[in-house]
Parts: structure tokens; C-alpha cells; sequence
């Protein structure tokens, strides 16, 4: 059974939320996978903090018409899963992690920030390690300098207490 008018708004009204606060837009071909499968790259998704959504292509066109992820356009055609993100990675990461151990997921594009992505692309962009990963090496090198400083007078202070007196 199909939508009526108002539902089709409202499924418009909620993908346009969901795309003004997004960074990542990412379009699979999800032909030929089980229920289970998609229910698990659902529950992976959602843990992920990304909206994942079947929908029908000409909503989906509405919804990005007049935003800067309006090159996906052109290439909303055939069965398609929208993978949106408000992170920049977490998006390409989810489908790209899910694609590498089921084939009949195939990445179709991508837009990041209003820069369109091909196949490779969303691979490159999935391949950047999360936020959090990046924040922790940042900390980690900058408490380096100030660690070896540390060590450096404990090492003094323990040469100071073993000299004689």
C-alpha cells in the first residue's frame, strides 16, 4: 500500500530534519540482503548515532532539493539505503564497515559537506578514525613533552638521593 499526500510530507519534513543537521549523506544498494542482515546493520547504525532509512528515491529527492547534498540527486535511482550522519565519519564508516563483510551492499555515493563522493571516496572518508580516537592521539601528544619532563626530574631527584652525602 502506497502513501497518501500527507504521509509523504511528513516522511519529507523528517528526512529534511534529519539532512540539516547532517554532515554525511551516504546512498547503498541493498539489493539481495536478508532481513537479518539489515536488521543487524540497523541496530550497528543506531549505535553509531547515524539515521539509516530505506526511502522512496522522489522523497528523497525533495528532501535534499535546496541543500548542499543536492548532487545526491542524480544519483538516487534503484533500491537505495541512506546512511545520515551528523559526524563526518560515522555515516561512510557504518555502510563501508557493513559492505566489506556482506557484497550485496554496494556503496553508491556519497556527499560530504556539499562535496560529492564516489565509491572510493566514501571509502577514504570511512578510513578516517572517529572523533574520539583523534582526540585521544591529540592528548596523547600533548602530554608527551610534559610526561618526559616528569621523568626527567624524577630520574634527577632519585640521582640527587643516591649521591653521598
Amino acid at each position: 500500500m502506497g502513501l497518501n499526500l500527507n504521509d509523504k510530507k511528513a516522511v519529507v519534513a523528517e528526512i529534511s530534519e534529519q539532512i540539516a543537521a547532517a554532515q554525511t549523506i551516504v546512498l547503498a544498494e541493498y539489493r539481495g540482503i536478508q532481513v537479518g542482515h539489515m536488521t543487524q546493520l540497523r541496530a550497528t547504525a543506531r549505535a553509531q548515532g547515524v539515521y539509516l532509512r530505506v526511502l522512496k528515491n522522489t522523497l528523497a529527492r525533495r528532501a535534499v532539493d535546496g541543500t548542499a547534498f543536492a548532487s545526491l540527486a542524480s544519483e538516487m535511482t534503484g533500491p537505495l539505503i541512506y546512511s545520515i550522519s551528523t559526524d563526518a565519519v560515522a555515516a561512510a564508516k557504518v555502510m563501508h564497515d557493513f559492505a566489506k563483510g556482506n557484497d550485496k551492499l554496494v556503496i553508491k555515493a556519497g556527499n560530504y559537506a556539499g562535496t560529492a563522493l564516489d565509491k572510493a571516496a566514501v571509502t577514504q572518508l570511512a578510513s578516517i578514525p572517529s572523533r574520539e580516537v583523534l582526540l585521544s592521539q591529540l592528548l596523547g601528544v600533548m602530554l608527551a613533552p610534559v610526561a618526559g619532563f616528569a621523568r626527567g626530574l624524577a630520574a634527577l631527584a632519585a640521582k640527587k638521593e643516591a649521591e653521598p652525602a
